[in-house]
């Protein structure tokens, strides 16, 4: 049996994953490989060897090589290897057969040659995190002697639907507006979501109701982002909604010491997305090197547009002489943030 577990909702897939390993009886007889980094012919020496005292043997590819510059993923028709010409002859100088496999498009094409042949035994799963194209060999492969499975991202409204039946599925109920929190401020980040969910059925209990107060409370996530929509009204110079923000925090039971904490390693990580902003990076390559999620980053690159690195610089140095000061308990922790906010950025 072959499955092909493909697309940009990785959490999914491995979901799906970890189901298709309990429906087997593979004991010890199970073989993983990174499709980038192995060669074809041990992963068909392993899929061609019968399983020992079971009845099935599990053979798990995951990813496949990187494209070539200018190599096209192979088709149905055995076109785009970078090995051969127009019409799948061999272009001259170059070898076909056992080197095939060395490129993107000859891996597919060889693997899919030997899908149909694979011993009955064999259980083949190909694990991609991206979506594979119909006309991809693979694809078609799938088609005819296995299994699609494709796992996309849900996007939108789509967002809260997941969140309410995964909520379903681990055994309580969320709110609507529990789960527009969730949606709103953790995104279609699967993984994080349905950790999230487990920790916050943990707290209602089997059974019970996950509520927006629960939310506001449990999700570190959620109060990143509320310290978000804080800075947010601070860099857009909203002091009015900026101190709404701050009481509702204050009133939500958020310890001072631990909301000062919070703004001072959120204008930390701003500091840092200007400065690699000045160098030239953008969204993407700014998340990888300070190690936040891309919207995170984004999201940060829209506020440090409106300050310059004199305003933050000054805006942490307050912040750290705020928490001082109440550590030494020489100002009451209410008026020290207070003045905080409406010396942000000055």
């Amino acid at each position: 049996m072959f499955y092909l577990l493909h697309g940009d909702d990785e959490f999914t897939s491995r979901e799906q994953l970890k189901k298709l390993r309990q429906q087997g009886n593979f004991d010890y007889n199970q073989d993983t490989y990174n499709g980038g980094e192995v060669a074809l012919a041990s992963i068909i020496a392993t899929c061609s060897t019968l399983p020992f005292l079971t009845d099935q043997r599990l053979v798990i590819i995951e990813g496949l090589p990187k494209k070539r510059k200018g190599e096209a993923a192979a088709t149905a028709s055995g076109t785009g290897d970078s090995a051969t010409g127009k019409g799948g002859k061999a272009k001259k100088g170059k070898k076909s057969g056992k080197n095939n496999s060395a490129t993107r498009a000859g891996f597919e094409k060889e693997l899919a040659e030997f899908i149909p042949v694979m011993p009955q035994e064999t259980v083949l799963i190909v694990l991609l995190d991206e979506l594979l194209d119909a006309k991809n060999v693979l694809y078609k492969t799938a088609e005819q002697h296995g299994k699609i499975i494709q796992s996309t991202l849900p996007k939108g409204a789509a967002v809260e639907s997941w969140i309410t039946k995964r909520a379903r599925a681990i055994g309580v109920s969320i709110t609507p507006e529990a789960a527009a929190l969730l949606a709103n401020f953790i995104g279609n980040q699967l993984r994080l979501l349905a950790n999230e969910l487990n920790k916050l059925a943990t707290y209602a209990g089997k059974g019970a109701t996950i509520t927006a107060d629960d939310v506001r409370q449990l999700s570190a996530q959620v109060q990143e982002a509320r310290i978000f929509d804080l800075t947010d009204a601070l860099a857009g110079r909203d002091r009015k909604q900026a101190l709404d923000i701050l009481h509702d925090l204050l009133a939500d039971g958020e310890p001072p010491l631990k909301l000062i904490s919070l703004i001072t390693s959120q204008v930390r990580s701003l500091l840092l997305v200007k400065e690699l902003s000045q160098k030239g990076m953008r969204g993407p390559q700014i998340a990888t090197t300070i190690g936040v999620a891309p919207f995170v980053a984004e999201k940060s690159l829209r506020q440090v547009a409106k300050f310059n690195p004199s305003q933050l610089e000054n805006t942490y140095r307050q912040l750290l002489a705020t928490d001082a000061a109440l550590k030494r308990s020489r100002m009451a922790p209410e008026m020290a943030l207070d003045l905080l906010v409406i010396n942000f950025g000055l």
